[in-house]
C-alpha cells in the first residue's frame, strides 16, 4: 500500500561497498536514530491525531530549540533575474549555477544521525532547510553544513518552525557564500522542467531533473506537539527525490528556487528509508518566505488561521449530498470563520478561486495566506450555495 512520507534524515552509518548501511545496533537503538516515517494520508480532523510526520521527526528529542537572533542584515528575498548567474535553460547550465547554492546538512547526536539538505540564503551564512532535517540536534547535538568547494562548518540553529516544516540555521565562522536566488512558485505550470538538488542518501551536490506533475497538492506529514496539522499545497514533480533530499531546492530552469524538497510517495516500508517512485513533493516557496525571515531574524513564526474544525465531506455525516469539500465542525468564538458567519455543518468548496476537495485541501489553501489577508469563501449551506468574506487571524 502506498503512503505519503516525509523525507527522513538519511541516517548518517558507515557503508559497505555496495553502498548499503552497516548499521550493527539492535533493532531499536537503530528505529532511535531514524526518523518515523509513518504519515496518514487520508481524512483528518483538525486538532485531532493525523500520524507521525513532521512534528514527530526524531521523537525521542523534545528539547527547547527557540530561535535566537544571528545578527545577520539578509534574509530570504526574492532576486532580480539579473542579479542571479544565466542559464541557457539546460540542466546542464542548472546545475552549474545553483550547485554553489545547496549544502549537505550532518545531525549529529548521542543516538545517531543523519544527514539532509540545504539552501543558502545570505553570505555570512544563513541557511534554509526542513524542520525536520535538524529537529533531532536538540541542545547537545552537533549540525556539520558541508559547502560545494569542500569546506565544512558548525552550525546553529536560528529558529523551525514545524507547521510549515522550515527551519533557518546558521553557519559559523564563513563568508562569501553564494545565496541562491529566489523564484515565484505562482508562475511555475504543469509540464514545466525542474530541477532538484541535494544529498540523497548522503550522497552531496546530486542532480536530478524532471517536471512538475501536480499542482496544489495537499501534503499531510504529520501534527505538532499541539495537534496543529502540517500540510502544505505542494509542487509535485517525477524528478528523483530521496531520504537525504529533505530540504534542498527544487528550481526552474532560470535556476530560481521555487520549493524545498521535502516529502515522497512511497511503496516502502514504514520501518527503512524508502526510495524514489517519481511522486516526490515541494513546499512552495511563495508560501513560506515571510515565515523563513521571520525565522532568520529571530522571530516567533506566525501563520494564517480561519478558526475552524474540519473534516473531509465523504466522511462527514451531513445531510449535504456532496463529494467534495471540508465540513465546518466547530466554530471558535470570535474567528475569523466566526466574523464571516461560517456555522457548523457548512461544506466549504472554495477559497477565492481554489477548490477545496477536502480537509486537507482546506488546511494546506490557508497556509498559504498571511494573517490579515482577506479570502473569499464559497460553501454550501441547505442544499444551496453561498460565499462570505472572511480576514484571516494569526495563530500569535
Amino acid at each position: 500500500m502506498s503512503e505519503t512520507r516525509i523525507l527522513p534524515p538519511f541516517p548518517s552509518e558507515p557503508t559497505s561497498s555496495y553502498g548499503a548501511p552497516n548499521d550493527q545496533r539492535p533493532p531499536r537503538e537503530r528505529g532511535r536514530g531514524r526518523f518515523a516515517a509513518a504519515v496518514v494520508a487520508g481524512a483528518l480532523v483538525v486538532g485531532g491525531a493525523a500520524g507521525v510526520g513532521g512534528a514527530a521527526a526524531w521523537e525521542s528529542y523534545q528539547d527547547d530549540t527557540s530561535p535566537t537572533s544571528s545578527g545577520s542584515e539578509t534574509t530570504a528575498q526574492v532576486v532580480d533575474a539579473g542579479d542571479a548567474p544565466t542559464t541557457d535553460g539546460s540542466v546542464e547550465s542548472v546545475a552549474n549555477a545553483v550547485l554553489p547554492s545547496v549544502v549537505k546538512i550532518d545531525v549529529l547526536t548521542d543516538q545517531g544521525g543523519g544527514s539532509g539538505s540545504g539552501i543558502i540564503l545570505s553570505a555570512d551564512g544563513q541557511i534554509l532547510t526542513n524542520n525536520h532535517v535538524v529537529e533531532g540536534a536538540g541542545e547537545d547535538g552537533r549540525i556539520t553544513v558541508s559547502f560545494a568547494d569542500g569546506s565544512h562548518a558548525d552550525a546553529t540553529v536560528l529558529g523551525a518552525d514545524p507547521l510549515t516544516d522550515t527551519a533557518v540555521i546558521q553557519a559559523e565562522d564563513v563568508s562569501g557564500l553564494t545565496p541562491a536566488t529566489m523564484g515565484k512558485s505562482e508562475n511555475i505550470d504543469v509540464g514545466q522542467q525542474v530541477v532538484a538538488i541535494g544529498s540523497p542518501f548522503g550522497l552531496d551536490a546530486t542532480v536530478t531533473s524532471g517536471i512538475v506533475s501536480a499542482l496544489q497538492r495537499p501534503v499531510n506529514v504529520g501534527t505538532d506537539t499541539a495537534g496543529n496539522a502540517t500540510v502544505y499545497p505542494a509542487i509535485q514533480t517525477d524528478a528523483a527525490i530521496n531520504p537525504g533530499n529533505s530540504g534542498g531546492p527544487l528550481v526552474d530552469m532560470h535556476g530560481h528556487v521555487v520549493g524545498i524538497n521535502s516529502s515522497i510517495r512511497s511503496t516502502g516500508s514504514t520501518t527503512a528509508p524508502a526510495g524514489s517512485i517519481g511522486l516526490g513533493f515541494a513546499i512552495p516557496i511563495d508560501d513560506v518566505l515571510e515565515v523563513v525571515d521571520q525565522l532568520a531574524t529571530g522571530e516567533t513564526p506566525t501563520h494564517a488561521r480561519l478558526g475552524i474544525g474540519v473534516e473531509d465531506a465523504l466522511t462527514a455525516s451531513t445531510a449535504v449530498q456532496i463529494t467534495d469539500g471540508a465540513v465546518v465542525g466547530e466554530v471558535t468564538e470570535g474567528s475569523a470563520a466566526d466574523d464571516a458567519g461560517l456555522q457548523s455543518g457548512d461544506v466549504i468548496t472554495r477559497i477565492d478561486d481554489q477548490e477545496i476537495a477536502s480537509a486537507d485541501s482546506l488546511i494546506a489553501t490557508i497556509r498559504s495566506y498571511r494573517p490579515a489577508e482577506e479570502v473569499t469563501v464559497t460553501f454550501q449551506r441547505d442544499g444551496g450555495e453561498q460565499t462570505t468574506t472572511a480576514t484571516l487571524e494569526s495563530d500569535s
